[in-house]
Order: structure tokens, then sequence, then C-alpha cells
């Protein structure tokens, strides 16, 4: 099954929406709001249709919801550069657990998924005479952003579209929450298709996508209800799990093919979503002539890069691009010495007409140290300094710093790469992944006493990575920020696993084991909006 996808993509005009101060409090219509006389609509596949395009730009963005699950975690931060990346702090307290109710990216994802979930509800009001595909879509896509808005505010405002719109949407938390979520996704699972793997179609809705997401809520279960982990739920994610391998998704070697627009047999549901953020936002400004070289913000941890076997010190590739010079697994990728000879294979471009393949000068994964041109030149900043990523961040005293570095502090990541992506325009980026399926059974196995160890071994085989004697809770949560890094999966893993509180740099120390930013807050306009809204605690 394929719709037919509009391409111009909507997340700015959407993101516009809760952007504006809210210091004054002024109530303003939502996307909570239906219109008076709301009687259906017209062309429901059409409005699936705008789902995915309101999806494509908010999934595909660097700010809102890839900063709230990524730059809140070890796994990504943004130092100021400069006059670089200030932003008033806007992208630090993120990193450090300082942030408040203003917000514009927790104002933002409140909004946009919640849009979301009430456009999906129009589509199943009866009223539209959805088709059995529509249904299957929009509760999917239903399920999903209530979800999102579950597991990062804690409490879904949900809109009756059969009631006027004067009446207050109720507040689905806990229990009733994941109750309404499972229920659609059983709907969700009724009424969308098959989808072999391998199949390039996955940017629509799919069994095998709805079992996934159905897997995921129930891993997460009792994070959201307060209580120890159930083992019918914990069977039941095992279960889902074997019916997605069971359609043929599985675990596939080439690590770093599996982030091209080809199809593949890990790859369960994808959007229609640029790359180019993916791509560019941790590049330097030298590091590619293609869309300016980069933006030069987005760095990780020295901490996070540890997590993987190989040199500390070093990340290289040889000059062939592909093979490690220093000891590391296949996931932690490696800085090439210089650009591959253009062949003209498909997907490939030679703008320069050198003979030397675009964006191929730039490494996979993990880029530490000197970076080099395409004819191996080595690469400097804006300055004259030579392009070196660096593990730790300081300003010019050498004192650790989230404020005053240089261009070449911090180490980037990279999985998404300009040289498959034609200057970043290629539209496909992975959301679910049947290695993160894989991950997921696995922790069901160990939670409920079973032994784990096998399957995350299979896994680290395949990436080329050293088997494990045995897998404890630390393991798990270890291999999962190795496998998924860079995928929207963080912040929520280190919340199930206990560890969203614990010290990193730059963390506030205020906000140290500090329960409080498990969850986000409320913002304040919709709190007035809504009564039965209440503001998380802390807040």
């Amino acid at each position: 099954m394929k719709r037919s996808k509009l391409t111009m993509y909507m997340f700015a005009a959407l993101s516009v929406i809760g952007l504006s101060s809210c210091t004054d409090l002024e109530i303003e219509e939502t996307d909570s709001i239906i219109s008076e006389g709301f009687q259906g609509l017209a062309d429901p596949a059409s409005t699936v249709d705008e789902l995915y395009n309101r999806l494509n730009g908010q999934y595909g963005d660097q700010a809102n919801l890839f900063a709230l699950t990524e730059v809140t975690t070890d796994s990504y931060l943004i130092p100021t550069r400069g006059a670089d990346w200030g932003d008033n702090g806007l992208w630090r307290v993120l990193h450090s657990h300082s942030w408040d109710g203003q917000h514009q990216f927790i104002i933002t994802v409140f909004n946009q998924y919640n849009g979301n979930q009430l456009l999906a509800s129009q589509i199943l009001d009866p009223r539209s005479n959805p088709s059995a595909d529509d249904i299957g879509e929009a509760s999917l896509i239903r399920a999903f952003s209530m979800w999102i808005i579950l597991d990062l505010y804690g409490q879904v405002p949900f809109r009756d579209t059969s009631l006027p719109s004067s009446t207050l949407p109720e507040v689905l938390t806990g229990q009733a929450a994941v109750d309404f979520i499972i229920a659609d996704l059983d709907q969700a699972i009724s009424n969308l298709p098959s989808v072999a793997a391998g199949n390039v179609e996955t940017v629509t809705g799919s069994k095998a996508a709805a079992r996934y997401l159905k897997a995921k809520v129930l891993l997460n279960k009792h994070i959201y209800l307060g209580t120890a982990p159930d083992s019918g739920d914990m069977a039941q994610v095992i279960s889902l799990v074997d019916e997605i391998a069971g359609e043929g998704y599985e675990l596939q070697a080439g690590y770093f093919d599996l982030f091209r627009q080809e199809a593949d047999n890990e790859t369960i549901w994808a959007f229609e979503s640029s790359t180019g953020n993916r791509i560019f936002n941790g590049l330097h400004y030298s590091s590619t002539f293609q869309s300016g070289g980069g933006w030069n913000g987005f760095s990780t941890l020295a901490e996070y890069y540890d997590l993987f076997e190989g040199d500390s010190e070093s990340n290289r590739y040889a000059a062939d691009g592909v093979t490690p010079l220093d000891g590391q697994e296949e996931r932690r990728g490696g800085v090439p010495p210089r650009g591959l000879d253009f062949t003209g294979a498909d997907g490939t471009t030679d703008t320069n007409d050198d003979g030397i393949w675009d964006g191929s000068n730039v490494g996979f994964g993990f880029l530490i140290n000197q970076q080099y041109g395409p004819t191996g030149d080595a690469l400097e900043d804006r300055q004259g300094a030579p392009l070196t990523f660096k593990r730790d961040f300081q300003d010019g005293t050498g004192a650790s710093s989230f404020i005053n570095n240089d261009e070449t502090t911090g180490i980037r990541l990279l999985k998404y790469n300009p040289r498959f992506n034609d200057n970043g325009q290629v539209n496909h980026e992975i959301v679910f992944r049947y290695a993160d399926a894989h991950l997921m059974k696995a922790e069901a196995m160990l939670r409920s006493g079973g032994d784990p160890t096998a399957m995350v071994n299979e896994l680290r085989t395949l990436r080329n990575a050293t088997p494990l004697g045995t897998v404890t809770e630390q393991n798990l949560i270890d291999e999962r920020g190795r496998e998924l890094y860079a995928e929207i999966w963080r912040r929520n893993d280190l919340i199930r696993f206990g560890q969203y509180g614990r010290d990193w740099l730059f963390k506030d120390a205020g906000s140290i084991n500090n329960d409080t930013y498990n969850r986000f807050p409320i913002p304040p306009a919709q709190l007035l909006a809504n009564p039965n809204l209440v503001q998380n605690p802390g807040y």
C-alpha cells in the first residue's frame, strides 16, 4: 500500500504554535479546539496524508522532539562556541536539566503531538466515514502521538470529537492512558496490512509497526503506573517481537547501510523526513561543501563515546573508508584520511567534477581528532587552526566550560552520511527498527527472570563487538546506547533503567537524582485553558 505524500513539509508552520512567549498567560485557540459544527471530514484519506506530512517535519526537526529526547541526555549537548548556539541558553538548559514551562520546545511538542491526536480522532470519527486503511493509519498515528505525550508529560488531554468544542478535554493518565493507547494499537493491528521486511514502503503503517509500538508501551507501562514490571506485560513484549520477526524482520549486517534510503530487513517504519538535520547539525562549517559544510553545534560526551570498544583517543578508518584502525566496533564508525574516488554508483554525486565522491571525506559514527578534506588535506577551522574534534569542552584558559568553547570542542555524531544523501535532501528517516525490537525482547526476558545473553551477543557479533559473558541491566542499557544513538530513544531508556537523574558533565547539581525532570512541565497556557490538567510535581 502506498499513499501519495506532499513534498512540502509543514513543520515550520506547525512549530509557530506555542513558540511565542507565554509569560502573559493569554489563552489562545490551539490544536485542541474543534470548530463548532464539526460533522466529519469530507476526505479522510487526504487527512491521513496531512498527518504524515506533519510527522515528517516534526520528527525530522533537530529541535522539539529530538531535543527533548536526546539533548536532555548524555548522548548530546550543544555548547556555546563564541556567539554560535547561545540562543539565550535554549539548548544548554536541556542538557543541564534546568528547564521550565516556558521553554519553547516543551510548548511546541505538547501542541504538535496533541494536534496530531485531534486530527487522527477526526479521521476516526464515524461521521468521516473512514475506510479500513484510514482507520488503521489514524489509529497508529493517534497511538504514537498520545504515547509521546504520555511519555514526556505523564498526562494526555483527549477531546471526544462527538462533544461540543466548549467541552473541556478529559485528561488520561496511568492505566487509563495506557489502555486507550493499547486499544488504538489493537485496532491498528486489525486494520493495517502486513508489510514484508525489505519493502521500501515502510513510510506507511503496518501490522509490524503497530506491534512494535505496543511492545514499546508495554515495556514502559510500569513507569507510567509507578509499579514493578509485570511478567504478563513482559510476556506480551516477547510475543509481539516474535510476531514481527515472523514477517521477515531481522537483524541485518552493515550497520551504517541501514541509514540509507535503500530497503533493508531491519526498518519497520520510516518517515519521509529530510535527513539534513541529522547530518549537518554537528559537522563543522568546513567539513564538506554540502549545505554550507555544517552548523557546528551538536556534540556528544566523551563518556558516551567511551561506551564503545576501541581506542579512547582515536577512531580512524583506513584509506578505503571502511576498515577500522583503532580496534573500534562497527557502530563507533571512523574518520577516513580522505574522500573516495567517484565511480558513478547510484545515489552518489560528484558535483565538483574532481573525481571525488561528494561527502565521502566525512566519516561515520563518532568523529574525533583531525578531520580531512576530499583529497586528504587536513581541514582547518575558521581561524586557521587544525580542525580536530576534541573529547573535552574547554574555554580559552583550558577550564571545563559549557560556554566560550572554540569551534573544535566535542566529538561529533553522524549516522546519516552526506555521501549517500544528496546534500542532505534524501527524505528517509528510520522511526522503528528491528534491532530495537530485538533488544526490547532481551530486556523483557531479563525483567521476567530470563537470561538474554545469547540474544545480546547475537547483535554484538553482527556489529563486530566482543561477546559478553553475561548480561545485566547495566549491560543492556549500555547496549541500547551503542545500537540506538541519535534515534530518539535515549531519554526513554534512561528513565526506564533509572539513570536519567544520574550525574553527567554540565548537569546542574540540583537536578542530579531529582525525579522532577523525569517529566516535562505542562505549558502554563494549557493549564489555564484546561483545568483538568494538573502541573507535574516540582514545577
